[in-house]
């Protein structure tokens, strides 16, 4: 059986990865969900950057001494989990990446969206007085959760909380790319994603960053979490199995 350790997006906490670490949990796995540092509430958004972010969820591994993990980053998440690969290569098993952003040595989240969404961040996070960001509701209802009902589109949308804005706009030290990193990787693409436009979009503009990987698809949107997480656990344990 294998430990699995799911790092969540921007917006969201560990929490809300619960739904779907129990099937896995039920498949006989040991499944993590930390929450990234600049999500717990109480932390400051003002002094969170990346390199923090990364950091938190490299010391939760070592703090819990796991290895041979299977480290799964969803959108923000996968900048994370590229940072922790990097600094825990040896305690990692493999790379999942959920349509997750694939950075490079030097690049940012902000480098890989489209302008209109940079536009849209710096403007919001001008505004908010702690340098976070917070999404508008209208797009998450449309791009985030098109798969979804209006209800289910709001109960979800009121779980959020404000994100640090510095860990879109750091540029990720790394030492390898990687796709030149040495571990097993592999990609899932939800296909009915929108949060990134699909002239825009994840796979494989993003996915063959990785080299060599193996791609699970299904049907779905960017925040299957909440609509299918049944769904997401079957997708993870295929992405993550030998």
């Amino acid at each position: 059986m294998a430990t699995y350790v799911l790092v969540h997006g921007a917006w969201h906490t560990g929490d809300l990865m619960a739904a779907t670490a129990e099937p896995i949990r039920a498949a006989g796995h040991a499944v993590h969900t930390p929450t990234i540092a600049g999500n717990n509430p109480g932390d400051s958004r003002a002094t969170t950057g990346l390199e923090t972010a990364i950091a938190s969820v490299a010391d939760y591994i070592t703090g819990a001494n796991l290895r041979d993990i299977v480290l799964v980053g969803h959108s923000y998440g996968g900048m994370v989990i590229t940072g922790v690969a990097d600094r825990l290569a040896g305690r990692i098993a493999r790379l999942v990446y959920w349509n997750a952003f694939v950075p490079n040595d030097g690049e940012s989240l902000n480098s890989m969206v489209p302008l209109h969404y940079r536009a849209l961040f710096d403007q919001i996070a001008a505004a908010s007085g702690d340098n976070s960001v917070m999404l508008p509701y209208p797009i998450w209802r449309e791009a985030f959760m098109n798969d979804a009902d209006g209800d289910l589109a709001q109960s979800a949308f009121d779980q959020l909380n404000p994100h640090p804005y510095a860990t879109f706009t750091d540029p990720i030290k790394l030492s390898v790319n990687p796709a030149e990193m040495q571990v097993a990787k592999s990609y899932i693409n939800f296909t009915e994603d929108t949060a990134l436009p699909h002239s825009h979009g994840w796979h494989p503009r993003l996915s063959e960053k990785l080299g060599l990987f193996r791609l699970v698809q299904r049907p779905g949107g960017h925040e299957v979490c909440f609509t299918n997480p049944e769904g997401l656990a079957e997708a993870i344990m295929a992405a993550g199995r030998d």
